[in-house]
């Protein structure tokens, strides 16, 4: 099996225990799989986590109705089938994985909150690479992240 992580023997028990979010995104799930694969090379164990986003934030677009109870359901279900797909492909690495789904209107803030009460050592996610004015309008997760992390971020692109 090819090293995609060649971390050398003294660093590969540095992280013990790694937070990694998941959004569903193709970004977040090559993050996902990356990450299987550095835990699995560094002898650590993954804690998984999916954010639902809480609607409320959310603006009715041109009068549209919606049904608030059916989109948050979709978005939890959604957020559930994200850690599933994490703990599949850690189990089927040989990787010690447990998962989390929590419904937050700042995800950035439930993963800070779950690195600390899960006491990881390390958070590893995907950056969407978004710029501009998209990056202005829709946030950046990862840079959150970033900026209020007290341990190591990981970010994978």
């Amino acid at each position: 099996m090819k090293t995609l992580f060649p971390l050398g023997d003294q660093a590969m028990s540095i992280f013990k225990k790694i937070l990694v979010p998941t959004d569903g995104s193709d970004a977040s799930e090559r993050a996902v799989q990356a990450a299987v694969q550095f835990a699995k090379e560094s002898g650590s164990s993954l804690v998984g986590l999916s954010v639902a986003e809480d609607i409320v934030q959310w603006a009715v677009i041109d009068g549209t109705a919606i049904n608030y109870l059916q989109v948050e359901n979709e978005i939890l279900e959604n957020a559930k089938s994200n850690v599933a797909r994490l703990a599949a492909l850690a189990k089927s690495a040989d990787v010690p994985c447990e998962t989390f789904t929590v419904k937050a209107v700042h995800p950035y803030e439930e993963i800070l909150a779950h690195a600390s009460h899960q006491h990881c050592d390390a958070i590893f996610m995907a950056s969407h690479g978004r710029k501009g004015l998209e990056r202005f309008i829709l946030g950046s997760q990862t840079q959150k992240v970033l900026a209020n992390a007290t341990i190591p971020v990981l970010v994978f692109r």
